[in-house]
């Protein structure tokens, strides 16, 4: 599993383990049941405590993107399809405030970013 962090960044550094190891389930990079380092094998392996490591965790499992069995260590959750579409609803609402701002800058109407948006749809048929 690869985690990169970054200390001059704004935000803490459970919350990049947390965004890194959600984004490697939601791209299929981490499998379902697929086992993660313990808790304490991750903070070792970052050089961090391993309560920021556990935090992290315990925020995936809240938000069902793993679950841990006792003794066995922490996994994986089944893809939960509903959840997969509520995050890219959110990635999408996101890209697209950028695309209404960049729009209003060139002076695009929104029938022509509607055009733009079909053009780019038919493509992928």
């Amino acid at each position: 599993m690869d985690i990169l962090l970054d200390n001059r960044q704004g935000s803490p550094i459970y919350d990049q383990i947390y965004s890194q190891i959600k984004a490697q389930i939601l791209s299929g990079k981490l499998r379902e049941h697929e086992l993660l380092p313990s808790i304490r094998a991750l903070a070792r392996e970052l050089r961090i405590s391993f309560i920021t490591t556990k935090r992290a965790y315990e925020e995936l499992e809240k938000d069902g993107f793993i679950y841990t069995l006792p003794a066995k260590g922490c996994y994986v959750a089944p893809r939960n399809l509903e959840l997969v579409r509520e995050e890219n609803l959110k990635k999408i609402e996101e890209y697209i405030e950028q695309i209404r701002l960049l729009a209003l800058e060139c002076n695009l109407s929104a029938e022509e970013v509607h055009g733009m948006l079909d053009f780019g749809m038919e493509e992928n048929k």
